[in-house]
């Protein structure tokens, strides 16, 4: 992949790229651990990462709930 190709993606790009909405990329970001980076309030993607991520079924795998007792 040459450099140009795995640009940092914002949120609203990373939507597109996937196809799904902002609150299931919040989502996945939160529950699954979807790659992101914060560069100061924005979240920023690279499509590598997200590719390989999806690959692995990060996007699949259940929550884990941690028991608090």
């Amino acid at each position: 992949m040459n450099e140009m190709s795995d640009r940092w993606l914002s949120a609203k790009e990373i939507c597109s790229y996937m196809g799904v909405s902002s609150d299931t990329v919040y989502r996945w970001v939160e529950t699954h651990e979807m790659p992101v980076h914060r560069m100061g309030r924005l979240f920023k993607f690279k499509i590598s990462e997200i590719d390989a991520w999806v690959k692995a079924g990060g996007a699949s795998r259940k929550q884990q709930k941690v028991d608090s007792k």
